[in-house]
C-alpha cells in the first residue's frame, strides 16, 4: 500500500527518538518526547486551499522540523506515519 497525500498534506515518517541524553542517561520508552523531525515521504500536488494558491516548497527525501502537535498519526502495516498540512513544518534540516 502506498499512502498518497491530497491538496496541501504531507506525508512525514518520524526519525527515531533519542535513547539517551547528552549527559549519558538511558530513558525509558514512556519518558522518551516525541520527535519533532522526520523524513518526507510524500507531498501533495497543492493546488488551491480556502481560496490561497499553495505551491509545495517541500520533497520527497527532505529531512523537516514540523510542529509538535501537528497532524494525523496513522499506521499502514507495521510503519507509523504522520500526516500535516505543509503550513505545519516549520523548516528544513539542510546537511
Amino acid at each position: 500500500m502506498k499512502l498518497v497525500p491530497l491538496s496541501d498534506r504531507v506525508v512525514l515518517k518520524q526519525l527515531e527518538a533519542e535513547d539517551k541524553t547528552a549527559s549519558g542517561i538511558i530513558l525509558p520508552d514512556q519518558a522518551k518526547e516525541k520527535p519533532q523531525q522526520a523524513e518526507v515521504i510524500a507531498v501533495g500536488p497543492g493546488g488551491v486551499v480556502d481560496g490561497k494558491e499553495v505551491k509545495m516548497t517541500v520533497e520527497v527525501g527532505q529531512k523537516v522540523i514540523y510542529s509538535k502537535y501537528a497532524g494525523t498519526e496513522v499506521k499502514l502495516g507495521e510503519d507509523k506515519y504522520t500526516i500535516v498540512k505543509q503550513s505545519d513544518i516549520l523548516a528544513v534540516v539542510e546537511d
